[in-house]
């Protein structure tokens, strides 16, 4: 089955699914094993920050830095291991490469994980994992898994009753590549409408998503809302759509109305920010949507992606040009990352604000998938050496070891965890981490059971896969 092949079964079965999940009933939360209800973990964090670097972000050009070699035209693409030199960080035993100096000096507050590991899914494509790290959840399944944000939002509600509990910055969700697929898991899932996302894929015009349609008077307005109210009750598909699901889509609809007349709706406009911080976040769509975050979160967002977005060939995805891309990504998210933990810390918010950067999977220079994988090379030319720029760089997939680093909410700082290997393969050699037990210790840091458990089409559906999620503990202040 080539590429195109496999991307039309995956939309296939993501159809059934989310067709599943429109007939379904309400998901009815499970007790314990002792029938008693779920014991939660004391939380050490209560709202977080994912920054998404979307299309696979090499760790050995970024916070896994191998031996540098430099472009030389003849070079053997098999020696190639890092394409960035390495600076020192401001943890004596943490080196990351060059173009992250900011990230640099904030690293002492940070945990970096070194031996994040992926499956390589039998095709390795970005959206089959980018919804398995999303979800925790390997498509296909019978129902629509719902995104982490919203099981945060459901099980623990809002931290502010007028602002959403989840809000995802900086994808467009139409009008780019794979756009199905990235709808498929940026929603509330089985949850339904109202714990779904807030999508504000351009964080300069969030400000116009909080607030009436100009010109249009306040009683026009809320003519317009009930109007549509009686439309969704009432519609001529309603058959197709469970009642809980329709009531959801409604309860959603009321929240976004309540935040239109809040002061709250401040938060979303990022032209307020002092000019002098504005601009050490304006590198570009994902650094003002760091700020933004910022903003959402010191008034009460429970969980907020930013992404670098998704879309084929572009950003982190890189298959040809990786140096120079890599070159343009850093420069687009050093800075605001840095002085994203440096404000929440400043204003007394990192203690209790878990900020994760993550990616689908890592690349090599030469290697698809892992040691043993039978994955298709994806990446566009391939050569024996170094012949131009655009061949300098990390083009193939690689699953055997990514980076993760975290922020605040409890977890350590200024520490290493994990290693891969110093000579090629780079996989993980200390302290693998896989998505699922990365996934439970997100959720024991907000004080989330990975063993919760909502019962759907007569089965139960864990936060991790079968309950089986082991937060690493190591990671966490003792």
């Amino acid at each position: 089955m080539n590429r195109i092949e496999q991307r039309r079964e995956f939309l296939r079965q993501l159809a059934a699914a989310s067709a599943a999940t429109l007939l379904a009933g309400e998901p009815r939360l499970l007790l314990g094993d002792t029938g008693a209800p779920i014991e939660h973990p004391q939380p050490t964090a209560d709202a977080c920050i994912l920054l998404w670097m979307a299309g696979g972000m090499a760790a050995p050009d970024t916070f896994d830095p191998k031996k540098y070699v430099p472009f030389e035209v003849g070079v053997p693409v098999a020696q190639v291991e890092s394409t960035f030199p390495a600076i020192d960080t401001a943890v004596d035993n943490i080196k990351i490469t060059a173009g992250l100096e900011n990230i640099a000096q904030v690293m002492d507050r940070a945990t970096l994980i070194r031996s994040h590991v992926l499956p390589d899914l039998g095709s390795i494509l970005h959206s089959r994992h980018q919804y398995h790290w999303h979800t925790g959840y390997v498509p296909p399944q019978t129902v629509a898994c719902p995104h982490l944000g919203a099981w945060l939002a459901r099980v623990l509600g809002p931290l502010n009753p007028v602002m959403p509990a989840f809000i995802n910055i900086g994808q467009r969700l139409e009008g780019v590549g794979e756009q199905e697929e990235l709808k498929a898991f940026t929603t509330g899932g089985f949850f339904g409408s109202e714990f779904g996302p807030m999508n504000l894929p351009f964080p300069e015009e969030a400000a116009q998503s909080v607030r009436p349609p100009k010109g249009m008077q306040a009683g026009r307005f809320e003519n317009r809302h009930r109007l549509f109210r009686k439309l969704v009750d009432q519609s001529p598909h309603r058959d197709y759509v469970g009642d809980f699901q329709r009531e959801s889509q409604l309860r959603a609809m009321e929240n976004a109305y309540r935040l239109l007349s809040a002061k709250e709706r401040d938060a979303f406009d990022i032209s307020l920010e002092p000019r002098e911080n504005y601009q050490k976040y304006d590198t570009g769509r994902f650094g003002r949507g760091c700020l933004l975050a910022r903003r959402l979160v010191e008034n009460g967002a429970r969980f907020v992606e930013v992404t670098t977005e998704y879309v084929p060939f572009l950003n982190w995805d890189t298959h040809a040009n990786g140096h120079t891309t890599l070159k343009r990504m850093k420069e687009e998210i050093d800075r605001p990352i840095a002085q994203l933990i440096l404000d929440l810390e400043s204003r007394g918010l990192l203690n209790r604000t878990l900020v994760i950067l993550a990616s689908e999977f890592s690349r090599d220079m030469i290697m698809e998938g892992k040691p043993g994988s039978n994955a298709n090379d994806q990446a566009t030319e391939k050569v024996d050496a170094l012949q131009e720029l655009k061949h300098y760089g990390q083009h193939r997939h690689f699953t055997g070891a990514s980076c993760v680093v975290m922020w605040g909410g409890g977890v350590k700082s200024g520490v290493l965890y994990g290693a891969s290997s110093v000579e090629r393969p780079f996989v993980a050699v200390e302290n693998p981490v896989t998505v699922m037990d990365l996934h439970a210790t997100l959720f024991t840091a907000m004080g989330v059971s990975p063993k919760t458990a909502f019962e759907i089409e007569k089965r139960p559906f864990y936060a991790t896969e079968d309950g089986r999620g082991q937060p690493v503990a190591d990671l966490f202040h003792t």
